[in-house]
Parts: C-alpha cells; sequence; structure tokens
C-alpha cells in the first residue's frame, strides 16, 4: 500500500463528498449499475483516497491484488471511458506542481454519485459474505 497522496506528487487531497442533486436532474438508481466489474469497485475504492492518474491507478491495482496480475492500459482506459459515461468518475482541472507531473496525465476523481454507487456495492458484497457465513462458507472472526 502506497503512502497518502502518492502518485499525485506527494499532495494529500481532504475533501468530503456529499450526495446532492441538482433540482430537476434524474440520477439513476445506484442499484442499476450492480454489480459492479471487480476492477470497477477497485476503481473507485482508490478514489476514494486522492485524485490519480491513470498509470497510478494501474500501479495501486496490480499492487492490490499482488499475484503478477497486469492491467493493460486499453482495458484501464476502456473501465475510464465507461466510469465517466456512467457518472462514477471525472476528470480532475487540479493539477499538481508541473515540475512535478507530466501534462499529458489526465487526473481522475470520484463523483457524488460514484461514491454512492460504491457504497451501495459495499453493502451488496457485505451481506454477500454474512450469507456465506450463515452457510458455514467462512468462519466468523
Amino acid at each position: 500500500m502506497s503512502e497518502p497522496g502518492a502518485g499525485c506528487g506527494n499532495r494529500l487531497l481532504t475533501h468530503e463528498i456529499q450526495v446532492i442533486a441538482m433540482p430537476g436532474e434524474q440520477r439513476p438508481d445506484p442499484q442499476s449499475l450492480l454489480p459492479l466489474k471487480p476492477m470497477v469497485f477497485h476503481i473507485l475504492l482508490l478514489l476514494t483516497e486522492q485524485e490519480r492518474h491513470g498509470y497510478d491507478i494501474v500501479k495501486q491495482l496490480e499492487g492490490r491484488f499482488g499475484d503478477g496480475r497486469r492491467i493493460l492500459p486499453g482495458n484501464l482506459y476502456r473501465t475510464l471511458r465507461s466510469m465517466l459515461a456512467d457518472g462514477l468518475i471525472e476528470e480532475s482541472d487540479e493539477r499538481p506542481d508541473t515540475q512535478l507531473d507530466d501534462e499529458r496525465r489526465r487526473y481522475f476523481r470520484l463523483t457524488a454519485f460514484g461514491l454512492e454507487v460504491a457504497r451501495t456495492e459495499a453493502r451488496r458484497l457485505q451481506s454477500m459474505v454474512v450469507e456465506a457465513r450463515a452457510h458455514d462458507l467462512l468462519k466468523a472472526r
């Protein structure tokens, strides 16, 4: 696991996301996007920590999986495009110091809707773990 702020010029982003719909805005039901693909959920988890650029997302995912899996750039950027279209993430205008960063990098951050979807998916996964324990598939802690 990396240090807080790693990947973004060692800046630590601290922000609180509120889920607010604009007047007249029709937001989809988070349930309509579930179940999330594992990579989508992991990207959402990463973006709850801080804004990240694509290469940092790849390195963080590969580190979390820890099994030698490689994330191919085409797969990552196709996933990011889909997440942008679904309103889960957005491109960030904020940039670290230009001396510390490549200006071609695109940074992504979690949207309020993305956070709501991530929380909904986490609750869904938690209920599946409870069910697995009830069927003696997992030992309770």
